[in-house]
């Protein structure tokens, strides 16, 4: 019993890696026999399909439920726009590096036969994004349309509990505690199959590595060479480069967050260093009012770490399996990367949640999930910083367009 607790209550990025390197060292000794443990690795595979849509779903409801259109006002709209903005240029950063560099080109899973999906139009895409009905959305698998119910619902829900009718409070009320629980059921189920996760990692490591040895390993240091290469970019051009836009200095407010993002790094949690964030956003100067209020909207909406990392894993895995993407399909993949990663932010590992979803999406073997979650601590430190970094640059120059207004008017 002892034991199970110690495996509950330690680390995640410390199990995963363990789970991980272990694979690395089954494969290296049993050679293609370790075959074996793929059954258990399949299991993982089917948990995290199986959790996947209704957790990004009910997130979704939450978080926009959470937000007032009254209170956002001219504040939260350019919040609002800077999120999609820098989120929809690091999805831009990972595919371009992805597909320069090519991650995974040397690598192919075995047993995994994909046929290239269907390209559809601008136009179907568009109208994919309304489903028929309420549960053709979920049977279906339609993301685009989950998205979008999950927007209107959380947006109504809000509405009902502002209006004055009380009868109508009540239900939006009632509505928002059923949400809540449904959340807490499947967060619960999350949490139970990220206590599997090691498990499901060492066999389908061991399994890959035990057939592909030294390319599978090379394959995963590409990747990770080219997420840290776009978190390098991202940081620099986007952030730096925003920060100069709004006549910021960009050197003085690096030094004064440093503790956002150093306990952001180390902790690979944009929730528990938000404390730190806040306290080092007001050392930047930013005004307290904006402070209180961007960088919990940004803990929940912003990620622009998981967007960069969305789009070199799609690359990644279109390199493993053999499979190739039309220009309409990697438009595709910046907008649902974008929706997603401002939806799921706060999430318990989100970035395999959500790359789990577009995988499915896309027709993808979600066994580059388990893959990529090798590599996942590694990835998550960088990807973290640059979540509470955006989100800190966001309330800097939002509250410097803020500051100029009231000086106009």
């Amino acid at each position: 019993m002892n034991i199970w607790q110690s495996y509950k209550n330690s680390s995640f990025i410390l199990k995963m890696t363990a789970g991980f390197v272990l694979g690395i060292l089954a494969g290296v000794l049993f050679g293609a026999e370790a075959e074996i443990f793929k059954p258990f690795g399949t299991l993982l595979i089917k948990l995290l399909n199986l959790i996947a849509t209704p957790v990004v779903f009910l997130t979704v409801v939450l978080a926009v439920n959470q937000m007032n259109p009254a209170q956002l006002g001219r504040t939260g709209g350019k919040l609002v726009l800077y999120y999609g903005a820098t989120t929809a240029a690091a999805v831009l950063i990972g595919l371009g590096l992805a597909l320069w560099i090519n991650p995974g080109s040397s690598l192919s899973l075995p047993n995994a036969e994909v046929e290239k999906p269907a390209t559809p139009s601008i136009s179907d895409v568009i109208f994919n994004i309304v489903p028929d009905n309420f549960f053709s959305a979920f049977t279906s698998g339609n993301l685009m349309a989950i998205l979008f119910l999950a927007i209107i619902i959380g947006f109504t829900i809000s509405g009902m509990r502002l209006a004055t009718d009380e009868k109508i409070q009540n239900y939006g009320a009632q509505l928002q505690t059923f949400f809540e629980a449904a959340n807490e059921l499947f967060f619960r189920i999350l949490k139970g199959t990220l206590l599997y996760a090691p498990v499901g990692i060492f066999a389908i490591s061991a399994s890959t590595f035990g057939t592909q040895g030294w390319d599978t390993l090379t394959s995963l240091l590409e990747f990770t060479a080219v997420f840290y290469f776009g978190v390098i970019i991202l940081w620099i051009f986007v952030y730096s480069g925003t920060l100069k836009l709004f006549k910021i200095p960009v050197k003085s407010f690096f030094v004064n967050t440093k503790d956002a993002y150093t306990t952001a790094f180390f902790t690979s949690s944009s929730i528990a260093s938000l404390p730190v964030a806040i306290e080092s956003a007001k050392k930047a100067g930013i005004s307290e009012r904006m402070v209180n209020f961007s960088l919990p909207l940004g803990a929940v909406f912003n990620s622009d770490g998981g967007a960069l990392r969305m789009g070199a894993s799609i690359v990644f895995a279109a390199n493993v399996t053999g499979v190739s993407f039309s220009l309409t399909d990697f438009i595709t993949i910046v907008l649902i990367g974008t929706l997603l990663s401002i939806g799921t932010a706060g999430i318990p590992a989100a970035g395999l949640v959500t790359l789990s979803v577009v995988l499915t999406m896309f027709d993808l073997p979600l066994e580059v999930v388990a893959l990529i979650a090798g590599v996942d601590a590694i990835i998550g430190m960088a990807g973290t910083a640059s979540n509470v970094v955006g989100d800190v640059v966001g309330a800097a120059v939002v509250d410097q367009s803020e500051k100029k207004a009231e000086m106009a008017g």
